[in-house]
């Protein structure tokens, strides 16, 4: 008896320990790859900086008009007195202007520098939205119905791939502006407007072919396996078998490729504006703002290193952020 007493209580005690281990199994097996993806992330000390630092230019480009009335400046006003006779600046910066103000004009180039912020954000993330939704559409819809409509929606993703993007937007431009009344019967304003929605129309039409034969590829494994041949075989919905069997195992490759063409997205829209056939005035712009400074460089290098360092953090915090989710998505890829 006095043996019998202790094993029993080992015995009791041993239990609790012995189940935590697998009640917590139970949970780490339960978790969703996009959960386990998402808590990878958040121990991921550069994509956790990278976010922060992505936010921050986000509120930066939200809160334009608060920040430029805290310094006490707005985006439009010409300061001929704060330039020279030949155009320079006659000061580094002050109190009211604190990035100086831009050569010739007298400008502020803080107000012009968070103002620009705007136009590279919205047109990569708007671009970026209306690809991946064309591109998951189409490419669904290639993979999983087959036959003629695989060949014609390939087709079109190969013939889009094969157009020139740059002489692309550069046609572009000309012939909408041409459909509006011709350039020189149309007001600045609306010759940047039409410049602006013509910019995210060039991105997104380019954009979507690639996640398209990706997510093409994806659903051509897919559609074979047990889960969608039960669906199909049971009555479901074509719309309920691409959208709720398929999709959200396209999780990954989706969310990879959003978050790598966003940094895309923001050097084409400065480059296509340095290059003068993007955004142009009233709508402030880094790269156009990098096109004008390029002949203030030596007077004025502030003017011009300010737009270059914005596209620098934000493309690189982007890029960064897409490296860290493709990583955390991808099954293969150990921390």
């Amino acid at each position: 008896m006095s043996i019998g007493a202790p094993d029993s209580t080992v015995g009791v005690e041993d239990h609790p320990a012995s189940a935590e281990p697998a009640r917590s199994a139970s949970v780490a097996h339960g978790k969703s790859p996009t959960r386990i993806a998402m808590d990878r992330l958040r121990k991921d000390k550069v994509a956790v900086v990278c976010t922060v630092i992505v936010l921050l230019f986000i509120l930066v480009a939200i809160l334009a008009p608060v920040l430029t009335k805290l310094e006490g400046s707005d985006i439009g006003t010409f300061n001929s007195d704060l330039v020279d006779e030949y155009g320079y600046p006659t000061f580094f910066a002050n109190a009211q202007h604190w990035f100086g103000v831009e050569p010739k004009t007298g400008r502020d180039n803080f107000a012009r520098w968070v103002y620009g912020a705007r136009p590279s954000l919205v047109v990569a993330f708007v671009a970026t939205i209306f690809g991946t939704v064309v591109g998951v559409v189409m490419g669904l819809l290639a993979g999983f119905l087959g036959g003629w409509t695989d060949r014609v929606i390939s087709w079109i993703i190969d013939f889009v791939l094969s157009l020139p993007y740059l002489l692309f937007a550069i046609a572009m431009v000309p012939i909408v502006e041409s459909l509006r009344g011709g350039s020189f019967n149309l007001s600045p304003s609306e010759q940047a407007s039409t410049r602006f929605f013509v910019l995210i129309f060039v991105l997104s039409f380019f954009g979507w072919a690639g996640l398209a034969r990706i997510i093409r590829g994806e659903v051509l494994s897919l559609r074979e396996r047990e889960f969608v041949l039960a669906a199909k075989a049971i009555g479901v919905p074509t719309r309920q078998v691409l959208f709720k069997e398929l999709l959200p195992n396209l999780v990954a490759p989706i969310v990879i490729s959003a978050s790598l063409s966003l940094p895309a997205y923001v050097t084409a829209e400065a480059g296509l504006s340095f290059l003068g056939v993007g955004l142009i005035e009233p709508i402030p712009s880094w790269g156009q703002t990098i096109a004008n400074a390029t002949n203030w460089f030596k007077a004025d290098p502030l003017y011009l290193w300010l737009p270059v360092l914005g596209i620098t953090i934000l493309v690189l915090a982007l890029a960064l952020l897409g490296d860290a989710v493709r990583d955390a998505f991808d099954p293969k890829t150990r921390r």
